[in-house]
């Protein structure tokens, strides 16, 4: 997706589509009253706390706290990203979605090119069964102890050794341009009207992303070809459809095996994550010859809360493991958990896993190094803690990486594992991380404050609770019995208050639901979500009452503050008569 979804359509969607018939296609719901219930589909029950309500369109699970609306649901089910919960949920309900188009021209059409790469995978895997040459692959494969049903599932093909024999095969007929197979990556042109086939007496291994579209493919050159020097693995470029840094292979079909993997391992070959599988181990992704991104680890995150790394012992393995803890901190929030697992020298896990079976494998993901572990072990090197001189040095490179992990009790404990290490007090150690912050920011004369960090128990003032409220009843903005002057009172969040109101009464119609999601893309998403599915602990038929309770003592706080600001001027010089009627006027609000 190029373009982006204006969020009106988004509105529209959820407007048109019940939340009820979502999730039923998924979770069979029951009736209780005016909700459905069920058993959650995000943790192991026997007694349903999963609950859809209409009214609202959103859903509520009461033992693990998951809540969302439509689209929530299919990213966190489905583990979809944003874009493809809308597109499906768009198919469903049979609209087409507009983009809004970017700087540089109109939203492209992309289904040419999942076409083509479906018809270059149906085309490369039918070689592997028919084609003169195909013996040299079938028997590579064999070598490999790969069975056909495996090979099939992974959809493993063969590209012929000559020059053009994919390209022939697709341009037959005026089926395909030679322009459209080019902007694919299937094909190379180094000049103009010079082409050849991208991959050639090669293995292939079609890459799907999580809907399972082909969207690129690796290669595999196969040994005693003569083309010695040509690399060994081959990727797809880089397409309007396919990047690297966005996708990993596998992913489709581990998601087909397993419906909530306990663990994902990531490995960094096709061949790992297709022999694992044929040893049964099925929660195995790989990276496509580049190192991990935060796309990765997000997508990853989306799949399960347990990951672990599987690199290489070697130098360039455990360069990489750190390239891939650094972009783990800023993710690992309470209750993920990031492992490494470095394996002996001159294995990987495709001639590890068949040397010594799948049993002593697992035995191995075991007893893979916690992220801390490696963390704190990886900068310790080369530095005598038994030092004053070396206890300085260490903590001056371990705090950096700590203070990249969100707040949280995982952040607390590392802080205390590091602070035993150093003999320092944390209040000695924070102390000293914010006399470094200060002196890096005079010395570089720039103003760079970090962002804020959400408090762990914010307290259920008048303007949290109204928001709370609105986002359970978004109808209590038209409440005509309002008070007036509420949106002047000068406290946090009050900006925030005044869009959710103007949102509804654009919308008066609007639900729970689509107005959460309405949110998504700004900063607010995330405290809205989590205090959205906060239980208010009020019947609903008290909600006007303690809505209208919060607008007053905010509306009291506004007069208040004014009062006080005219105050402070008849101190300094005498008030006009205008300011003193409106002195008498906040007297008798504030008195009230």
């Amino acid at each position: 997706m190029a373009g982006r979804i204006p969020r009106e359509f988004i509105d529209q969607l959820l407007q048109r589509l019940d939340i009820v018939d979502v999730i039923n296609g998924r979770v069979p719901l029951q009736r209780a009253g005016s909700i459905y219930k069920a058993c959650c589909p995000f943790h192991d029950e026997k007694t349903p706390s999963f609950t859809v309500t209409p009214s609202r369109q959103t859903y509520h699970c009461f033992g693990c706290g998951a809540h969302g609306s439509a689209v929530g649901f299919l990213m966190d089910y489905e583990r979809m990203a944003f874009p493809e919960a809308v597109e499906e949920l768009a198919r469903l309900a049979g609209m087409e979605i507009p983009r809004e188009f970017a700087a540089q021209g109109p939203d492209q059409d992309l289904r040419p090119l999942y076409d083509i790469q479906q018809r270059a995978k149906d085309f490369y895997t039918a070689q592997l069964k028919q084609h003169p040459q195909r013996q040299r692959a079938v028997e590579y494969l064999q070598q490999r102890g790969l069975s056909g049903e495996i090979a099939a599932e992974f959809g493993i093909g063969y590209a012929p050794p000559g020059w053009d024999s994919l390209l022939q095969a697709l341009t037959a007929q005026g089926r395909a341009s030679p322009q459209l197979l080019l902007q694919a990556g299937l094909i190379s042109e180094p000049e103009p009207g010079k082409r050849y086939d991208r991959l050639r007496d090669r293995i292939t291994f079609p890459i799907r992303d999580a809907r399972g579209r082909v969207i690129g493919f690796g290669g595999r050159l196969l040994p005693g070809g003569g083309n010695d020097n040509a690399p060994k693995y081959l990727n797809s470029p880089e397409t309007p459809i396919f990047h690297k840094g966005r996708h990993l292979y596998g992913i489709y079909e581990m998601r087909q095996a397993l419906r909530r993997p306990t663990q994902l391992l990531i490995v960094e070959g096709y061949m790992d994550v297709v022999a694992l599988a044929q040893q049964g181990i099925r929660y195995a992704v790989a990276t496509l010859g580049t190192a991990t991104t935060t796309e990765h680890v997000e997508l990853l995150f989306r799949q399960t809360l347990s990951l672990i790394f599987c690199f290489d012992g070697d130098r360039a393995g455990r360069e990489a493991a750190w390239k891939a803890l650094q972009t783990s901190l800023p993710q690992l929030s309470d209750g993920r958990e990031v492992r490494f697992l470095f394996l002996p020298e001159g294995e990987d896990p495709d001639s590890l896993v068949r040397k010594e079976g799948r049993e002593a494998f697992e035995q191995r993901l075991t007893q893979a190094q916690s992220l801390s572990d490696y963390l704190l072990q990886h900068l310790a090197q080369g530095i005598d803690l038994g030092s004053t001189d070396g206890q300085a040095r260490y903590a001056s490179l371990v705090q950096p990486q700590i203070e990249q992990l969100p707040d949280g009790f995982f952040r607390q404990l590392l802080r205390r594992r590091m602070a035993k290490l150093t003999g320092a007090t944390e209040a000695e150690l924070h102390h000293s991380l914010a006399r470094r912050n200060s002196t890096n920011i005079g010395r570089r004369n720039i103003t760079r404050p970090s962002p804020p960090r959400p408090a762990h128990h914010k307290p259920n003032t008048p303007l949290r609770q109204a928001v709370h409220l609105l986002l359970q009843e978004p109808g209590l903005a038209l409440l005509e019995e309002l008070p007036q002057h509420w949106s002047q009172a000068d406290v946090e969040g009050i900006e925030l208050l005044r869009q959710l109101f103007a949102q509804i009464r654009q919308q008066p119609d609007i639900r729970s639901g689509q107005l959460i999601e309405h949110w998504r893309d700004s900063n607010f998403f995330q405290p809205l979500q989590a205090l959205s599915r906060t239980p208010l602990h009020l019947p609903e038929s008290g909600y006007a009452a303690e809505f209208l309770g919060c607008m007053q003592r905010l509306d009291k706080l506004a007069a208040q503050q004014e009062f006080e600001a005219l105050t402070r001027r008849s101190s300094q010089q005498p008030l006009t008569s205008e300011e003193m009627e409106r002195l008498k006027t906040l007297s008798r609000r504030i008195s009230r």
